[in-house]
C-alpha cells in the first residue's frame, strides 16, 4: 500500500469528512444540544438545513452568542410557536429582541468573559457545534475568522464538531484562532454567503456632545476600548481630528472606528501588552474592516477569557473605555440591558471593562446615555432617574461606576459618597428634571441636608 504524503493525507481526510448540509444536519436527534457559532461564524447554510427538518425533530435546544444577520433564524421562521427547536442567545440584537416578545426567543445570562467556562462546565455537553470557517490551508487548519469568544468552551464540551466553509471569511492573526482538521466531524462547503455588517447610524445631537466630553479627558499614550454604533464612531472622528496621538487598541469589539483611527495615523500599539498588535476578542463592521483584517499581522483575536480579563486590561496604562449604557440612578447604578421587564442586550464586557480600565495606570471608563428619551406620546423620560424602575438590570454596580456622561457632561463618581454622588448626577440631567431629582433624593436620604429616610 502507498505511503501518503502528509498533503496527500489531508486530502483524503477532507474528501471523506465533505458532505451536503443536508447530509450533515442528520446527526442532528430529538432532545439535542446545538451550538450554531459565533458572530461572522454563525452557520449559514447548515442552519437552513437544520430548519428543513423542524417537522422531524422535538426538544432541540439551540444556543447561539448572537444572531449577527437581519432576517430572524430559518428554525424561527419554520417553528414559530417553539414546538420543536428553543432558541438561546448570550446576547439578543434587534432581530432577537423581536423574537423574544413574539416568544420563541430565550436569553442566557452570562458574564461574557465566563462564556467559555459556562459552556465547558455549566450546562449540557452540545451533542453539535456547527460554525462558519475560513478555506482548509495546506496544513489542515480551518481559521475561525475574526471571533474567538467562547468557541473553545464550546468546542472542548461538544460531541460533533461540523465546519461550514466560507469563502469570504477573513483569516484572522491571533490565538487559540483555527481547528485542525482531525478535531472535525464533518465539512461542509457553504454558499459563501457575504458576511453579515454592522453599518452605524449617524451620531445624534446629544451623542456629538457627550463624545466632546469624552476626548477631552483622553490623553496621548492611551489604550482604547469602543463599543458600536454611531456614537463610539464619533468618539474615534473626533479623535483622528485631534492632537492626540500614539494609540493602542484592546477591545471587546473591533469596530470600524479604529480602521478610521489607523487611517489617520493615531494607532501605534505601543502598549505594554501584546505590543504591536490590535487584541480583539470579535469583529463586526464593513466589508472594508473585514478586508483589512485579513490576514494582517497586526490582529489579534483571542478568547474572550483573555480579552476581557480585568488584570489582563489593566496591564494597559491609560486604558480607555467608552460603553453606553440606558438608565442610571442617583446612586449610580447602571442599567444597560433592559427596559423595565423587556430584554435589551446581554452583559457583555462593559463591567470587565469599567473596573479593569480603573485599575489600569492613568485609566478612565466612561459610562454615557443621553439625558433623556421620547417616549411615544411625544413625552420627554428622563434616563437619569431616582431608583432604577422594577424589573431593571444592574449591568455596572455603583462601586465600579467610573465616569457617567451625558449632552450636559461627565462626571466622576469614584470616592463620592452618596449626597456627592446624587449632586454630579442631578448635575448632568436633562435641566427639566433637576428639581424633581432633587427632591426625590431627599426623601431617599441622599442629599447634603439629610442622610434619613423620608417616610421610611
Amino acid at each position: 500500500m502507498k505511503r501518503l504524503t502528509p498533503a496527500e493525507k489531508i486530502q483524503d481526510d477532507y474528501e471523506a469528512k465533505l458532505v451536503s448540509a443536508d447530509e450533515a444536519v442528520k446527526v442532528v436527534k430529538s432532545g439535542d444540544q446545538i451550538h450554531l457559532g459565533l458572530f461572522c461564524g454563525v452557520a449559514v447554510d447548515l442552519e437552513r438545513a437544520l430548519a428543513k427538518r423542524a417537522e422531524e425533530l422535538t426538544d432541540v435546544t439551540v444556543c447561539t452568542t448572537m444572531w449577527s444577520y437581519k432576517e430572524p433564524p430559518e428554525i424561527l421562521k419554520a417553528d414559530p410557536g417553539a414546538k420543536h427547536f428553543h432558541y438561546c442567545s448570550t446576547h439578543l440584537t434587534g432581530t432577537e429582541r423581536k423574537q423574544n416578545k413574539a416568544g420563541n426567543c430565550w436569553f442566557l445570562p452570562v458574564q461574557f468573559r465566563e462564556n467559555p467556562k459556562f459552556y465547558e462546565e455549566c450546562r449540557e455537553t452540545f451533542d453539535v457545534a456547527m460554525l462558519q470557517v475560513a478555506a482548509m490551508d495546506a496544513s489542515g487548519n480551518f481559521n475561525l475568522g475574526p471571533q474567538v469568544a467562547e468557541y473553545w468552551g464550546v468546542l472542548r464540551n461538544c460531541k460533533k464538531i461540523i465546519v461550514e466553509v466560507n469563502q469570504n471569511m477573513p483569516v484572522n492573526h491571533g490565538q487559540e484562532n483555527y481547528l485542525n482538521i482531525n478535531q472535525i466531524d464533518y465539512i461542509v462547503e457553504g454558499s459563501n454567503s457575504p458576511l453579515p455588517t454592522i453599518s452605524a447610524k449617524e451620531a445624534s445631537d446629544a451623542e456629538k456632545k457627550m463624545a466632546e466630553h469624552i476626548v477631552t479627558r483622553i490623553e496621548s499614550g492611551s489604550t482604547l476600548q469602543l463599543g458600536t454604533g454611531g456614537f463610539p464612531n464619533y468618539v474615534g472622528k473626533l479623535i483622528a481630528e485631534s492632537d492626540i496621538d500614539d494609540l493602542s487598541c484592546h477591545t471587546e469589539m473591533f469596530v470600524d472606528a479604529y480602521l478610521h483611527l489607523f487611517e489617520a495615523g493615531k494607532l501605534t500599539n505601543n502598549k505594554r501588552i501584546n505590543q504591536g498588535k490590535m487584541t480583539y476578542t470579535f469583529a463586526m463592521g464593513s466589508k472594508e474592516l473585514y478586508d483589512w483584517i485579513d490576514d494582517n499581522q497586526m490582529m489579534q483575536v483571542a478568547p474572550v477569557d483573555y480579552v476581557n480579563d480585568v488584570d489582563v486590561i489593566s496591564q494597559n496604562e491609560k486604558m480607555i473605555s467608552v460603553n453606553s449604557c440606558l438608565q442610571v440612578d442617583l446612586f449610580g447604578q447602571v442599567n444597560s440591558e433592559s427596559s423595565g421587564l423587556q430584554h435589551i442586550g446581554g452583559t457583555g464586557g462593559q463591567l470587565d471593562f469599567v473596573m479593569g480600565a480603573f485599575k489600569s495606570k492613568g485609566g478612565k471608563s466612561f459610562l454615557c446615555t443621553p439625558s433623556t428619551r421620547t417616549l411615544k406620546d411625544g413625552r420627554k423620560e428622563s434616563l437619569i432617574l431616582p431608583v432604577l424602575p422594577t424589573g431593571s438590570i444592574v449591568s455596572t454596580p455603583r462601586s465600579a461606576v467610573h465616569y457617567i456622561v451625558t449632552e450636559y457632561g461627565a462626571v466622576n463618581l469614584k470616592g463620592r459618597n452618596t449626597y456627592e454622588r446624587a449632586e454630579l448626577l442631578v448635575s448632568i440631567a436633562h435641566p427639566d428634571f433637576r428639581e424633581e431629582l432633587i427632591e426625590e433624593a431627599k426623601k431617599m436620604g441622599i442629599w447634603k441636608t439629610s442622610s434619613k429616610v423620608v417616610n421610611a
